[in-house]
Parts: C-alpha cells; structure tokens; sequence
C-alpha cells in the first residue's frame, strides 16, 4: 500500500507539470495571433493608402505629360518671312520631360496591381520590397525631368543677362504658364513618391 501510494503521489505533479505548460504554450499562440493580426491590419492601412496615393499620382503625371505636350503659342503678329511661335518641341528639355514622365505614369498603372496584392496579403515581403526599389529608381527620373524643364521655364520667365537670353514670357504668356503648370505638377508627383517609398520603408521595417 505504501508503494502504491507513494506511485500516485509522484504521478500527479507530473499531470499538474504538463497541463500548466500546455497553457502556457496555448496563451503564447494566442498572443502570437493577435500580435500578427493587429501587424496584419496596420500594413493593410498602409497598402491601402499607398494604392491611393499611386492613382493620385497618376493623374498628377498624366496631367503634367499632356499639358506640357500641348504647350504652344502663336503671336498673333507676324512678317514675311517669320512667324513667332512657341512650342514643348522647340526645347530638348521640354521633350525629355514629357518623354519622361510619361514613362513614370505608365510605371504607376504598371505598379498598381503590385499595391492590390499588398493590400490583399499585407504581411508579404516580395511586392512591397519590388515597390520600394522601382519606386527609388523612378522617382529618379521624374526628379531629372522636373530639374531641366525647371531650368528652362526659370530662364524663359528672367532670361540670363550673362549669355544675353531675353525672358520671353512677356510676349508667349499663355506658353509659359502651361510649361510652369506642368514642372508644377510634376513636383507634386515627386512628393507622391517620396510618401511612397517612406510607406514601403515602413511595412518592410515591420516585418
């Protein structure tokens, strides 16, 4: 009697051992599901911030491409052999910015369904991370872009006395002010792509 009592005594907080280390296990899963539910749901708020702001810049670079494009002005007074126009063509710059930005709105349609899938699986790594890298690398050229029309609408509004550059937007008013809506707008979308590349920093550091 003696043994078997001693038999159930040691068997019991052996029982005891398991059950509360099988609770402890259980309440760590639990925290470890709510923990990756709550993780889940704040990159769900960035991915969804982040594909409206992609739709936002495309209508910024789209706008800026299209009226950058259709900059033209004609003086109304001519002579016989010269009429006094003004065009995006005439400007290698201005070429190069609706070439680029052009580029950089088809990227941001491209993109878009890259942002969906951050939206749909938040705690992915691979379409955030493609993101962040591409963003970087077009961000790159819009900013180019931006920076030498910028310069050419700086001159066509003050001129540059040191290489006797006359100011032109006295007389093509209406040209200088589209060209400036468009190096505005494209500033605007470089501002876009600044929050861009900051929200995939951000849901990659949380990983």
């Amino acid at each position: 009697m003696t043994k078997d009592a001693t038999t159930i005594d040691v068997g019991e907080p052996s029982t005891v051992t398991k059950s509360s280390s099988h609770v402890v296990v259980d309440a760590k899963k639990k925290k470890g599901f709510v923990a990756a539910a709550a993780g889940g749901g704040a990159k769900r708020g960035l991915a969804i911030f982040d594909f409206l702001l992609r739709l936002g810049a495309i209508a910024v670079s789209i706008g800026a491409a299209s009226v950058m494009y259709t900059a033209e002005e004609t003086l109304p007074f001519f002579t016989q052999f010269l009429q006094f126009q003004a065009g995006y063509d005439d400007l290698p710059a201005f070429q190069y910015f609706v070439i680029a930005v052009a580029i950089v709105a088809s990227y941001l349609v491209l993109s878009l369904p890259f942002s969906i899938i951050a939206i749909i699986r938040p705690l992915a790594v691979a379409p955030r991370l493609i993101l962040l890298i591409f963003d970087t690398l077009v961000v790159t050229l819009n900013t180019s872009a931006a920076a030498a029309a910028a310069s050419i609408v700086y001159l066509a509004h003050n001129g540059n006395q040191s290489t006797n550059w006359l100011p032109i937007c006295q007389q093509f008013g209406d040209f200088c002010q589209n060209v400036s809506t468009a190096v505005v707008a494209a500033s605007i979308a470089i501002l876009f792509f600044i929050v861009l590349i900051i929200i995939s920093a951000v849901a990659l550091k949380r990983h």
